[in-house]
């Protein structure tokens, strides 16, 4: 089950989502959904930022998350490994960044919005949680969920014609 408890943790959650939607505006491609994510070192210092960039990068793999994780494993000093570290997103992740985050051995996935379509955190897959993978991130779920959904029904409705 996705927790989302009250409290200390959660103020500090909502904060580091700031950095997450920040990210979604500044750091996406002009072309790209505006997701963010921010990965956080085991004391709670940002070590990598990124927005999606897929169509900017001509990357099928450029998500925000993919792109994060890469540049706080380069800078964490343990290798491809992020023990201690959370990782926060604007949008639950897809399969392919669930699977990073899961492979990456994040303590802790932080998302806003839920993502019926391609979420994989608990919407239409939970590859997070599956018991039959060596690590299981804790998963927080819907910190400042309208913010990250407001994002991409703005992306999207901009993008649609009648």
């Amino acid at each position: 089950m996705v927790s989302s408890p009250a409290g200390p943790l959660r103020a500090e959650w909502e904060s580091m989502m700031s950095s997450a939607l920040l990210a979604a505006v500044d750091d996406s491609g002009a072309d790209d959904v505006p997701i963010g994510a921010v990965v956080f070192d085991p004391g709670g210092i940002e070590l990598a930022r990124a927005g999606n960039r897929r169509e900017a990068d001509c990357d099928p793999t450029a998500h925000a998350e993919i792109l994060a994780l890469r540049t706080a494993a380069s800078r964490f000093g343990d290798g491809w490994r992020l023990p201690g570290c959370t990782i926060v997103v604007t949008v639950e992740p897809c399969t392919m960044c669930a699977g990073a985050i899961t492979l990456a051995r994040v303590d802790t996935l932080v998302f806003g919005a839920w993502e019926p379509k391609t979420g994989a955190v608990g919407s239409l897959w939970d590859v997070v949680r599956d018991p039959r993978l060596t690590h299981r991130p804790q998963v927080v779920g819907g910190v400042r969920e309208e913010e990250g959904r407001a994002l991409m029904l703005d992306f999207f409705s901009a993008r649609r014609t009648d």
